[in-house]
């Protein structure tokens, strides 16, 4: 599936081109070259044509889709108590998804083996025999090097500094092998749910606090840190060190586990950010005014990069996304302080892709590493 063949498949995987036509003029292959790939793509039993596809005018074409027996791809989404994994089509479509409890203190060996394990029960019971298992990618909750699929000196997964994530997934899948910061996953799939929109920043608060941001319709790395707010310094009158060993962090004040440690304090006990959420719902005064103040926090520190960057959207996903005083206030902090061009249009809301949003975006670039040499 690498070269002009992998490119043809992925206009189609992701509903770009139905017809030869369309791949014809998307990729700029003359017709004779796009007959001849196509074939082939159907020859290796990636790609289908069937019935009529959409006219532009004369002879309705007969419509490309992929085969069901192009194959399947299993992405996981590691976070700090739990994963969730999914099994999708190349399409991106979840074949079956499942959230099981996983402990990322428990480092990186024991955690991998564990989700590796996982992919193979789902692949067992829920795909037919001779559909093949095309890649493996995961998310984690830490700076990852886009060179070496390394984790880099995270701040909340003991063990895992340096370890080679995909090195280590490839001893049990000879396979293109995804590994990706959880933050730019869930950017990448929610920026599908924008149609029109192709600056997003994606912010995802819950136990940790990250961010995502697609430029021009692709996600935007950097040399890997591109996005990372969590270990932004805010302005406080006392000083809290945080679990990076820096004082002051946007982490150490506005995160679940920073909140779940100040309602401890409180007498207060909760055990995941979805407590918090659901303290809030019930009205528990020091819930509400603890995401209130993690939400002014976050947005003082968006307010610089919303001038300087000028996105569309702000999304806002990850368990305390569902508190509402968290938006309210981020997006009256980023009002109070932006230049008005930055917020005109600017659209600051909820994430629309839901849980799974990680898992979709980990089937988007995974497809991308499959179809491409």
């Amino acid at each position: 599936m690498r070269g002009p063949q992998g490119d043809l498949l992925r206009l189609v995987a992701t509903g770009k081109a139905e017809s030869r036509a369309e791949l014809a003029r998307l990729s700029g292959l003359a017709a004779s070259s796009i007959s001849l790939r196509v074939e082939e793509l159907i020859d290796a039993g990636l790609l289908a044509e069937e019935g009529s596809g959409t006219s532009r005018g004369g002879r309705r074409p007969r419509r490309l889709r992929l085969s069901p027996a192009a194959g399947v791809l299993a992405v996981a989404d590691l976070g700090a108590h739990h994963v969730r994994l999914g099994l999708l089509d190349l399409s991106g479509f979840p074949l079956v998804i499942e959230e099981r409890p996983c402990e990322i203190a428990d480092g990186p060996r024991a955690t991998l083996d564990r989700v590796a394990d996982a992919f193979d029960a789902l692949l067992a019971e829920h795909v037919p025999a001779g559909v093949p298992l095309r890649g493996v990618g995961t998310g984690v909750p830490g700076p990852v090097d886009p060179a070496t699929l390394r984790v880099v000196t995270p701040s909340r997964m003991p063990g895992w500094n340096d370890f080679p994530v995909a090195d280590h997934l490839a001893t049990r899948y000879d396979l293109p092998v995804l590994v990706e910061n959880d933050a730019n996953l869930m950017a990448v799939g929610e920026a599908r749910h924008w149609p029109g929109s192709e600056n997003l920043m994606v912010v995802k608060a819950g136990t940790g606090i990250g961010c995502g941001v697609v430029v021009n319709g692709r996600l935007h790395r950097g040399r890997g840190a591109a996005g990372d707010i969590s270990h932004v310094r805010v302005r406080s009158d006392s000083s809290i060190l945080c679990a990076c060993g820096h004082p002051d962090c946007l982490e150490a004040y506005a995160s679940g586990a920073a909140l779940a440690d100040a309602l401890a304090e409180a007498g207060i006990e909760v055990t995941r950010p979805a407590d918090i959420v659901t303290l809030v719902n019930d009205a528990v005064p020091e819930a509400t005014s603890l995401v209130r103040n993690a939400g002014r926090r976050i947005g003082e520190v968006l307010t610089v990069l919303v001038n300087f960057f000028n996105p569309d959207v702000v999304a806002v996903g990850g368990s305390l996304s569902a508190a509402e005083p968290l938006i309210t206030s981020i997006r009256a902090a980023v009002w109070e302080r932006c230049l008005p061009l930055a917020t005109r249009d600017l659209e600051i809301a909820p994430a629309r892709a839901g849980r799974d949003a990680a898992l979709l975006g980990a089937g988007t670039l995974l497809l991308e590493a499959v179809t491409r040499p």
